[in-house]
């Protein structure tokens, strides 16, 4: 039998960090969100946070299915879209919750429109219909429908993404490319669709399964090919940068982000592979163990991200409340205060599982988010 699943240090503290700046991100008067990615780059969290997610699916899938067989790693993720599933039905009613008290404290704040209290309230078994059928999707929970198809994939995707991956990536490339035209198939009371659409993502999230099964070494990442490629994804990086900064000021239209554009993906994978490098040198760990609440945050991930969706709401919502917009220090300490908080959600959601207790401790181990370890050492990250 091979040696128990081992989580990933880096890879729990890069999910914790994603988790934290989406977070800060949909907090619209918030001051550190002006120097997160999406500032600086074609991409932001979202990327990030998809990649991760199949990079820890595959990780996950691969150890259990190496640990207790196929149709257990099967069962998990059955299991694990059910956990999904119900997380997006509870985040969507939070966020009518939240609808509900901005409505009734008369905040003007820029989610009401997407809360979905206002039709609630006229056509409530309706809206609740629709909500679980994925033809609503209220805010923030709109990300969580994209999830659960990816969670009934991963049986499929990561088998077949171990034997031929050449040919899971440019079928996931043909899929991408047809998902503008493919997304009129998801059920949508309007023409808009999905705000992410999974026929796109997908890519990004087979990025992270192919990253995981099939790593690049050390040492071709040390070569001279390698290091041409870093060089290269700095220039590109720092153009972007540029651009994104001095010329293309204004908000990318929000097709761009809902259909993953190409510019995207060129902008993430520059970024990834720069972090890569930082991972390969060391560079990360150190910091990493310096934050363990972040790490922890990471290994919370469904927790936070639900938490995280009401904290910046009512984060937003009190600072609208005390018309403390216009002030700096009160923007800030709003996003100290989202941080402490999803900090605080990590550490309760660990409390309240650690008596449980777990049969296979689980120790921590070094995996770079370009996924350098071999892939047949039985570690997982979930």
């Amino acid at each position: 039998m091979n040696p128990p699943a081992r989580r990933s240090l880096e890879i729990d503290f890069f999910r914790g960090l994603v988790l934290i700046v989406i977070a800060i991100d949909h907090i619209p008067g918030s001051l550190l969100s002006h120097v997160m990615l999406h500032n600086y780059a074609y991409c932001d969290a979202a990327e990030v946070f998809v990649f991760l997610g199949g990079y820890a699916s595959a990780a996950s899938y691969a150890g259990m299915e190496a640990f207790r067989g196929k149709p257990a790693a099967n069962r998990r993720f059955l299991r694990r879209a059910w956990e999904i599933y119900r997380a997006y039905l509870l985040t969507a009613f939070l966020i009518l919750l939240c609808g509900a008290a901005l409505t009734s404290l008369h905040i003007a704040s820029p989610f009401l429109g997407d809360t979905g209290w206002a039709p609630f309230l006229h056509h409530p078994l309706s809206l609740l219909t629709d909500i679980a059928l994925f033809k609503q999707q209220p805010y923030l929970s709109a990300v969580l429908p994209m999830y659960v198809c990816f969670a009934l994939s991963v049986p499929v995707i990561v088998p077949f993404a171990e034997r031929a991956p050449s040919t899971v990536l440019f079928a996931s490339l043909a899929l991408w490319f047809c998902g503008p035209w493919l997304a009129d198939a998801l059920p949508s009371p309007t023409d808009g669709g999905w705000a992410f659409n999974p026929f796109a993502w997908q890519l990004m999230f087979l990025f992270g399964v192919l990253c995981r099964l099939h790593p690049a070494s050390n040492a071709f990442q040390a070569s001279r090919a390698g290091q041409w490629l870093t060089a290269l994804a700095l220039a590109v990086a720092l153009t972007l940068a540029f651009i994104k900064l001095f010329i293309d000021t204004q908000p990318a239209p929000g097709y761009m982000k809902q259909n993953l554009a190409s510019l995207r993906i060129v902008s993430f994978v520059t970024v990834a592979w720069l972090v890569a490098q930082a991972v390969r040198l060391q560079w990360v760990r150190p910091l990493a163990e310096r934050l363990p609440g972040v790490v922890m945050v990471g290994r919370q991930g469904l927790v936070c991200f639900i938490g995280g969706t009401v904290v910046s709401m009512t984060i937003d919502a009190a600072m609208r409340g005390a018309h403390v917009l216009a002030l700096w220090p009160a923007r800030l300490l709003g996003d100290v205060a989202a941080i402490g908080m999803v900090l605080a959600l990590a550490k309760l959601a660990h409390d309240r599982k650690a008596p449980r207790g777990r049969t296979v401790p689980m120790r921590q181990s070094t995996v770079p988010a370009h996924g350098v370890n071999d892939r047949r050492n039985g570690r997982r990250e979930r």
